[in-house]
C-alpha cells in the first residue's frame, strides 16, 4: 500500500461520535420539547381545565378555578422532588410529608417575622427543609430497603407528634398557624387592626384574579397560580438537568446494583444523601408555595397519609419518568377535589330523564364510587394502572402513541399496495 493510499484511508475513517451537551438551555431536542409541552399546559390550564360552559350539567367536572390549579402545580413540584429520590435511586421514603410541613412552618414564620413577600418565605422554606432532610437522610440512609422506609416513616410521625402537641408555641398545635395583622414584621411593620394579611410579590397579591368571559365560558387568570407555575417550570427544568447529568447516572447505578458500585470503589452514600436532600428541598419548596397561596399551616400536612399520597402520585404517573409525577399529582388532586364533590342529588339530576326505578338503580350503583367514596374509585384505578401499566400513565400514553404511529404507517403501506394492484390490473 502506498503512502497516498494510507493517507486516504486515514482520512476516510469515521470519527467516533460524542454526545453533545449543547442545545437550547443545555437540553436535547426531545427534553426541550417536553419542557415546552409542560409550559404550554401550564399557561393554558385555565382554559384547558374549563371545557364545559358554566351552568351546564357537565360544569361539575371543570377544574379551572385558582385553588385547584394551584394545588395541581404545587403538588406537581412535590412529586417531582420525590421522583428524584424514588425514581432514580429506588429508595422509597414514607416520610416526605415531614419536609413539606417543615417548609410550610418555616415559610409562615418568615411572613410573620420578616415580610409578606413570598420570595424570602420560599427561600427560607427550601433552606430549612434542606437542613432537616440532611439530618433525617444521614440517619435513615444507614439502612436500605424496607428498613429505610420505616425509618423515614418514623421521623415523619415524630415530626407530626411534635408539631401537633409538643411544639405548640412554634407550630400552633391543633389549631395551626395563620398570619395576623399584629405580627411583628421587620420589613413592612404591623398592619392596621382589622386588615387581613395577604402574601404578596412586590405588591401583587396571590389572590388577585382576572376573569375572561367568552359566551357561556368563564376563565379565571390568577396571579398566584402563574407565579407557582413559573416555579414549577424552573423545578421541572432542574429535574431534567439532574436526570441527564453524570450525577443522575450515578443514582441510576445505585438503583441498578449497589454491590457492583461498591466493587468499583465508589461509595453510594454521598450520592443517595445528596438525592435525599435535593428531594427534601423540593418538598420544602412545595410547602413554602402552599403558605404563599393559603396563609395558614396545620400539622396535618405532616401526617403519614400525605407521604403516602406523593408515593401514589409518582407511581401512578410513572416513577423514573420526567413528566409522570406531574400527571400523577394532577390526576389524584382532580379526584380529590372534583369527584369527591359529586353527591346523591347531583347523580339524581343527571339521571332525571330515566324512569324512577331505573334512576334509583343507577344512583345506587354509582354513588359508592363518588363523593365520600372517591378513594374507592382511585384505588381501583391505581390497581389497574399497577397491573396493566407498571410504567404509569406515561407508559399508557407511549402505548397509545405507538398504536397510532403503527396504524398510520400501516395505512400508508396498504395504500401503496392497493395502488400497485390497481396498476397491475390496468
Amino acid at each position: 500500500m502506498t503512502d497516498q493510499t494510507q493517507q486516504t484511508a486515514t482520512v476516510t475513517q469515521p470519527r467516533p461520535r460524542t454526545r453533545s451537551s449543547g442545545g437550547i438551555l443545555g437540553l436535547t431536542k426531545k427534553d426541550f420539547g417536553l419542557l415546552v409541552l409542560v409550559a404550554i399546559l401550564t399557561i393554558f390550564a385555565p382554559v384547558i381545565l374549563n371545557p364545559f360552559p358554566a351552568g351546564s350539567a357537565m360544569a361539575q367536572f371543570n377544574a379551572g378555578y385558582p385553588d385547584l390549579m394551584q394545588r395541581f402545580v404545587i403538588f406537581g413540584i412535590f412529586a417531582i422532588g420525590f421522583n428524584i429520590l424514588f425514581g432514580l435511586t429506588g429508595y422509597l421514603s414514607f416520610g416526605h410529608a415531614a419536609f413539606l410541613g417543615v417548609g410550610s412552618y418555616a415559610g409562615i414564620w418568615s411572613m410573620k417575622l420578616l415580610t409578606l413577600n413570598v420570595i424570602p418565605a420560599i427561600l427560607v422554606s427550601v433552606i430549612v427543609a434542606g437542613l432537616f432532610s440532611l439530618i433525617v437522610g444521614f440517619i435513615s440512609l444507614r439502612r436500605s430497603g424496607i428498613y429505610f422506609s420505616i425509618l423515614t416513616l418514623a421521623f415523619a410521625m415524630m415530626s407530626y407528634a411534635l408539631a401537633y402537641s409538643v411544639l405548640t408555641p412554634i407550630t400552633g398545635g391543633e389549631t395551626g398557624l395563620q398570619l395576623r395583622a399584629s405580627d411583628p414584621r421587620i420589613f413592612g411593620g404591623e398592619l392596621m387592626p382589622g386588615m387581613t394579611p395577604r402574601a404578596t410579590l412586590f405588591g401583587m397579591q396571590m389572590q388577585d384574579s382576572t376573569d375572561l368571559r367568552f359566551g357561556a365560558w368563564t376563565f379565571t387568570l390568577n396571579t398566584g397560580y402563574y407565579i407557582a407555575g413559573i416555579v414549577l417550570l424552573v423545578a421541572f427544568y432542574l429535574s431534567i438537568r439532574i436526570f441527564r447529568s453524570p450525577f443522575g447516572m450515578m443514582l441510576r447505578a445505585v438503583k441498578s446494583n449497589q454491590n457492583r458500585l461498591n466493587y468499583t470503589g465508589l461509595s453510594p452514600k454521598p450520592y443517595t444523601l445528596a438525592a435525599f436532600v435535593i428531594s427534601g428541598m423540593y418538598a420544602g419548596l412545595a410547602g413554602g408555595l402552599l403558605v404563599a397561596m393559603d396563609t395558614q399551616v396545620g400539622a396535618e400536612r405532616m401526617f403519614w397519609t400525605a407521604s403516602g399520597e406523593v408515593v401514589l402520585m409518582t407511581i401512578l404517573g410513572g416513577a423514573g419518568t420526567l413528566i409522570g409525577p406531574i400527571l400523577g399529582a394532577g390526576f389524584i388532586k382532580y379526584f380529590e377535589n372534583i369527584v369527591s364533590t359529586i353527591n346523591k342529588s347531583t347523580l339524581e339530576s343527571w339521571f332525571a330523564f330515566m324512569p324512577d326505578g331505573l334512576q334509583d338503580a343507577f344512583v345506587a350503583v354509582i354513588y359508592p364510587f363518588v363523593g365520600k367514596g372517591w378513594h374507592l374509585t382511585l384505588g381501583l384505578l391505581f390497581m389497574l394502572v399497577v397491573i396493566f401499566l407498571p410504567g404509569g400513565l406515561v407508559q399508557g400514553g407511549s402505548k397509545l402513541a405507538t398504536v397510532f404511529r403503527r396504524d398510520r404507517k400501516g395505512g400508508g403501506v396498504e395504500d401503496d399496495a392497493a395502488a400497485q394492484r390497481q396498476a397491475r390490473e390496468e
